[in-house]
Formats: structure tokens, sequence, C-alpha cells
């Protein structure tokens, strides 16, 4: 019980670094802000974030690997659920949606960021984003073989679907006209659209 509580306790004063690190990051940019930024704004000594970082670098990973992970475990879920290939995609891409528009923030950072890396991290990520289309292009390979879809190429057509709804941060604002599930809606049903559905 004492080491879950421990356990619970470390996670959540990793959590409170990497939530204050977004908010700068994403405000004055990764080179822009310091970790003594970081820690004023926690109201913590700089060693405090090094007991949980190594290092920046390393913090920046810890915000950016997630989202990444968490993109690919909605596409990987609604493609291995029931349903049509057509089903699965909408589900698909309006989960994939609600992360990048919950985590904009974290979107933004990387891919404003991405070039202060470790090359580590940034190996790592490149092996979830082709998991991503991996698992995407085999969801609308499944579409064409059903008749449902109408795709001449499978490869450009995962890139584009991912490419459109990852790029919603840059213009959805949360108090803006349609409530988050309206936007996610729309998006699957752009990305149906782009594959020859009538919705």
């Amino acid at each position: 019980m004492a080491e879950q509580m421990r356990e619970e306790i470390l996670a959540y004063k990793r959590d409170r670094i990497v939530q204050e690190a977004v908010k700068l990051f994403y405000e004055r940019g990764f080179t822009g802000t310091t970790l003594d930024d970081i820690a004023a704004e926690l109201g913590v000594t700089k060693p405090f974030i090094y007991t949980h970082f190594r290092s920046k670098v390393e913090l920046l990973a810890a915000l950016c690997q997630p989202t990444i992970e968490m993109s690919l475990e909605a596409v990987a879920n609604a493609a291995e659920s029931t349903g049509t290939p057509t089903e699965r995609l909408r589900r698909a891409m309006g989960d994939f949606a609600r992360v990048v528009l919950q985590r904009q923030a974290n979107i933004a950072i990387f891919f404003r960021e991405e070039k202060n890396l470790s090359p580590e991290a940034l190996a790592e990520i490149n092996t979830l984003r082709r998991k991503f289309d991996r698992v995407l292009s085999g969801l609308l390979r499944e579409g064409v073989s059903a008749g449902e879809f109408n795709i001449p190429d499978i490869s450009v057509a995962a890139l584009a679907l991912g490419g459109m709804i990852s790029w919603a941060y840059t213009w959805h604002r949360p108090e803006g006209r349609l409530a988050l599930d309206d936007v996610c809606a729309a998006l699957a049903d752009l990305a149906l659209r782009m594959t020859g559905v009538a919705v």
C-alpha cells in the first residue's frame, strides 16, 4: 500500500512538472524557457525537477511522446473494434481528432520543437508515427477490399488523413463556434468523404 502511494505521488509530481513545461514551452518556446522558469512556476527548486527528469530535452520528450502514443492507441483501438470499415474509420478519425484537440499545446510544441528532441527520442516517436500510418493504411485497405472505399493510393490517403487531423491543432479554438464533439464529428465525416464514402 505504501509503495503504491509512493508511486502515485511520484507520478503526480512528474505530471505537474510536465503540465507546467507544456504551458511555458507553448508560450515561450523550448529555447525561451529554462528549468529555473519551470521550477519558479511550480514553487520548487531546480534540483526537484532533476529528481524526475535528467534534462530539459528529456522533459520535452516526456510531453511529446505520450500524445503520439495516444493517437496511435485511438486509431488502433478503433481499427480492431467491431463494425464495418466505414464505421471503424469514422470512430478512428473522431477519436484521433479528440486526442489532437485535447492536447493541442502538446502537438504544437512537438511540431515546433521536434528539432530539439534527442536523436533517441525522435527515433522512438518516428517509430510510433510509422506504426500509426501502418494501422491506418490497414484499415483503409480493408475498406477498399470490402468495396466501401475508393482510394487509388492507400499510403498517400493514410498520410493525407493523418495530416488533415493533426493540423487541426493550428486552427481549433476551444471557445469557437463548434463544441469539441462537433469538430471531431465534422473531421471524421470529411475523412470518410476523402475515401469516397457518401456521408
